[in-house]
């Protein structure tokens, strides 16, 4: 285990900014100020981990491909035998139970595509299979089912593992600045985000915070608009470049993969062109209810995953100044899922072992993950607050940081005193 000669037990709460596990609200054990602590490296962590967790099997993984299409096709089944794709009237009796059949379809097939967005994601990490070439087809053809541009995806997301927390170069989920936010050094509310949240208030932002994660944080992020890094592929800062995931000559990349990013892109023209065909043969609402909405529980479910797993008012954002691999890697939150687990094959329950090592399979996650947290202690995350609850605090806590430098914790603009709005001069 994993600690210094000081160390607590991993049961016992620690008081640091602020922060205390006292059974209200977990909080991370792991005080980044605390230099008696000396953190393992990455080698000695995966010596702690079962070789046999790094075996990958091409078989086994489209096993879980073909597990996730059964359910998908049951589900569509049942959608085509007992519901009709032609809307009743508002007023009428079979509106209700219409409306609520369609969204029963829209949220397990959306989270039954889940589990094939996360199979193309281990696809992307070259844990599907010891075959490259097996690896990004599959990939390929499940994200670009999804929409998802999947090499431009797999190249951001491998930087989001390489430089994951980091406040300059790191990539998705990257957090604002208390500037970056209208919020002035004296708390005040100067601009835009803490406009809008003094006239909501505090529980209607954080609704809001929800809302503009799971409902449209994805594209705008994949548009280069939101939550994306702020260096360049080439090392420069981006400014105000936008780094979207379509472009080829998007500065999110390197030159050596624009062939790649033009194929994805392709992939995501040819489907919406397809889905427009289809819209305009068979109409517009078979279309949205058959593929839009479980398209935007997807979209949702990924959003929030990744949210949480990286975001606590007690797990801090490193500077450049401060940050590490293994700080970042080791501030990665594993949550419970429940029944969601099996469909998403534990993405979100085991994700402290896959952020320290990606190419293991998910299928061996969890013999890993009991390995780290044994070999790691009070440095191992796990928040056993259910995830509805934890998302409200996520969204309630963690709004922007102070500044991109040194070791920083997510503030909240529900901090800055009501009615001290003042403009910023110009």
């Amino acid at each position: 285990m994993c600690q210094s000669k000081n160390a607590k037990p991993a049961n016992a709460p620690v008081n640091h900014k602020g922060f205390k596990s006292d059974g209200t609200h977990w909080a991370s054990s792991y005080d980044p100020h605390d230099k008696s602590v000396a953190l393992p490296s990455k080698a000695q962590i995966k010596a702690s981990i079962p070789k046999e967790c790094f075996e990958r099997s091409a078989v086994h993984s489209m096993y879980f491909v073909l597990r996730d299409t059964c359910w998908a096709v049951l589900c569509v089944y049942l959608a085509h035998t007992f519901l009709s794709t032609t809307m009743p009237a508002v007023l009428s009796t079979s509106f209700v139970p219409w409306f609520v059949g369609w969204n029963l379809y829209a949220f397990w097939m959306g989270t039954i595509l889940t589990g094939h967005w996360v199979l193309a994601h281990e696809c992307g990490h070259n844990a599907f299979s010891t075959s490259k070439t097996i690896n990004d087809c599959v990939g390929y053809v499940l994200h670009q089912a999804l929409l998802v541009p999947y090499f431009a995806w797999q190249y951001s997301h491998a930087k989001h593992h390489r430089r994951t927390n980091n406040l300059v170069d790191g990539e998705s989920h990257v957090p604002s600045t208390r500037e970056e936010n209208g919020v002035g050094p004296n708390l005040e509310k100067q601009s835009h985000y803490a406009w809008l949240h003094e006239m909501m208030g505090d529980g209607f932002f954080a609704g809001f915070q929800i809302f503009t994660h799971l409902v449209i944080g994805w594209p705008i992020y994949l548009a280069g608009f939101a939550s994306t890094g702020r260096i360049g592929a080439d090392g420069k800062p981006l400014g105000d470049d936008v780094a979207d995931h379509y472009r080829p000559f998007s500065r999110m990349f390197p030159s050596r993969i624009r062939h790649k990013i033009f194929a994805s892109t392709i992939g995501v023209v040819g489907l919406l062109a397809y889905l427009t065909k289809l819209s305009f043969d068979h109409g517009f609402l078979p279309v949205a209810l058959y593929y839009w909405g479980p398209y935007m529980w997807t979209n949702a479910w990924l959003v929030l995953y990744t949210w949480l797993q990286h975001n606590d008012p007690s797990v801090p954002q490193y500077g450049e100044d401060e940050w590490t691999w293994v700080k970042g890697a080791l501030s990665t939150i594993d949550r419970p899922y429940y029944i969601f687990d099996y469909f998403h094959h534990k993405i979100g329950s085991t994700h402290v072992a896959h952020h320290l090592f990606h190419e293991m399979p998910f299928y061996k996650a969890d013999v890993a993950t009991k390995a780290v947290k044994e070999f790691l202690g009070p440095l191992y995350n796990y928040d056993p607050t259910p995830f509805p609850i934890a998302m409200w605090r996520v969204a309630s806590t963690c709004h922007y940081v102070d500044s991109v430098e040194g070791i920083q914790y997510p503030r909240s603009i529900n901090d800055c005193p009501p009615g001290l709005v003042k403009p910023k001069k110009a």
